[in-house]
């Protein structure tokens, strides 16, 4: 049977074709099937219906203007995906796709499955700003499980879409809507770069109470986002990880954050870098919203936010519950009229552990900042085994937040009334550089331990995940150092 489905897949991969499409030497009425035979245009390249195992390929440094929208599916061949693959041929620079406002998307993948695309340069700057603009869409509408879909190596920039939430353009959209359990099942979006694109960055949009399955976005750098960067929305345990975001709310007016999943369950959010979100309208670097049950964010760097690290939300009459927040490191997040964390609404069961936050000597913020929606005022709310250090000053205003718990923190410096269960220190931690972050993960050994005193040791939790911040073993069975970094004997 194996030798079978071999023979059938090799079958399947010698009748496909590859096309080739070159904007300078390339000619519509040619087969397309060599490099001499190349297709010219997007239209061209529209036209055909691919088929399992077809490759388009456009000429490196390469340029075309309009919208690309495929046809056609790829396949599974022996229970393996067999895709059709767009990608670049020759040396040089990208193929530039240039939607230059005049479509919606400058490459539209609509109910198509098992699809990979990688290595093109994606761009749709318009001479006004459009509702829903964007470098690249993916639907399935109405289609119901849309499988295995790709974006690898893009480089999507200035896309000027609408800067309204509700209008939003974005640099790379995915959406479900329409009958039919519509959603994605095993879709990525790896190693791509995106540049000045408004509204959002990589942001998904879920229509129904069918949720998107085996969502991954990670390895991918963001600057200058007009509002939201990464946005998980309608996907159970996606998976948001190893991506960089300089630069967030640039220039929307409304509310925007870093990266947060909505209406999703099991988020996983780690080894993630945030930094300069700008704006008090939301503006932390990380978000756990609401309609989510057991989102986790461990490991991320959150760095020189205005509005903060952390938002914690949900309306009185939704819910967000058991949010873990751990491993994490905050350097000089909020401003004065900002916060670090802030819990907005009803959230429940929140637990914050062994994070290290850090506030600058020019700083004066609310550490905990506690305010109603709708009705809703967080609950049993635990932070445990965080070391706070603070060269400026912090406060605390939890409102009406009830069962707000503070167990085996330290903090350190000037600070206003502390809450119950939180008492401050004045031994100084012994972080080898505390404030000495700069770019990156690898930035952020002077925040380890040169010494393990009792006093910086904290509770034993359960299932604590095995290491720390940046991968030191963690001990599952006796007292850990407080905050994201272990001692280094």
């Amino acid at each position: 049977m194996k030798s079978f489905l071999s023979l059938l897949l090799f079958a399947s991969v010698a009748s496909a074709t590859d096309y080739h499409v070159d904007s300078v030497a390339g000619d519509d009425a040619r087969a397309g099937t060599a490099p001499a035979l190349a297709w010219r245009t997007l239209e061209r390249v529209n036209a055909q219906v691919f088929q399992a195992g077809d490759r388009v390929r456009f000429k490196s440094g390469g340029r075309w203007s309009g919208q690309l929208r495929p046809q056609g599916s790829g396949q599974l061949v022996g229970g393996q995906p067999l895709p059709i693959v767009i990608e670049r041929y020759g040396e040089g620079a990208l193929p530039r796709l240039a939607g230059e406002g005049r479509v919606l998307d400058t490459l539209l993948l609509r109910n198509v499955e098992f699809w990979e695309v990688q290595d093109l340069e994606l761009t749709n700057f318009g001479t006004n700003r459009a509702p829903g603009r964007t470098g690249v869409r993916l639907v399935s509408d109405g289609f119901g499980k849309l499988r295995h879909l790709r974006l690898r190596g893009l480089f999507v920039h200035d896309v000027n879409g609408d800067l309204r939430k509700e209008q939003e353009g974005c640099g790379i959209f995915f959406e479900s809507r329409g009958g039919n359990r519509s959603h994605f099942d095993d879709l990525r979006i790896e190693n791509c770069h995106l540049l000045r694109t408004d509204r959002n960055g990589i942001c998904q949009r879920g229509g129904g109470r069918t949720r998107s399955l085996g969502v991954i976005i990670r390895h991918n750098l963001l600057e200058d986002i007009g509002g939201d960067g990464i946005k998980p929305w309608g996907s159970d345990a996606p998976l948001v990880e190893h991506n960089i975001l300089r630069g967030g709310r640039m220039r929307c007016e409304d509310y925007a954050a870093g990266i947060w999943p909505f209406d999703c369950d099991d988020a996983l959010i780690q080894f993630n870098e945030v930094s300069g979100m700008r704006g008090t309208k939301d503006g932390q670097g990380f978000d756990a919203d609401y309609l989510c049950r057991r989102s986790m964010f461990q490991y991320n760097y959150s760095h020189d936010n205005e509005g903060g690290f952390f938002l914690i939300c949900a309306p009185g009459k939704s819910y967000n519950e058991d949010t873990v927040i751990r491993y994490n490191l905050s350097q000089n997040d909020g401003v004065n009229s900002a916060r670090v964390f802030h819990f907005g609404g009803g959230a429940k069961r929140t637990r914050i552990y062994n994070n290290t936050i850090f506030i600058g000597p020019n700083q004066d913020v609310p550490l905990v900042l506690c305010t109603e929606w709708s009705g809703g005022w967080a609950e049993d709310t635990r932070f445990e085994n965080n070391l706070i250090y603070v060269a400026g000053r912090v406060s605390f205003q939890l409102g009406q937040s009830r069962g707000m718990g503070f167990e085996s923190n330290v903090l350190f410096g000037a600070h206003g009334e502390l809450p119950a269960g939180l008492s401050a220190t004045s031994l100084r931690p012994p972080l080898a550089r505390p404030g000495s972050g700069g770019a990156g993960l690898n930035s952020l050994a002077g925040y380890r331990p040169t010494a393990r005193p009792a006093w910086m040791l904290g509770r034993i939790v359960p299932f604590n995940g095995g290491r720390d911040l940046l991968g030191m073993a963690v001990p599952q069975d006796v007292s850990p150092g407080l905050g994201a970094l272990e001692f280094a004997p």
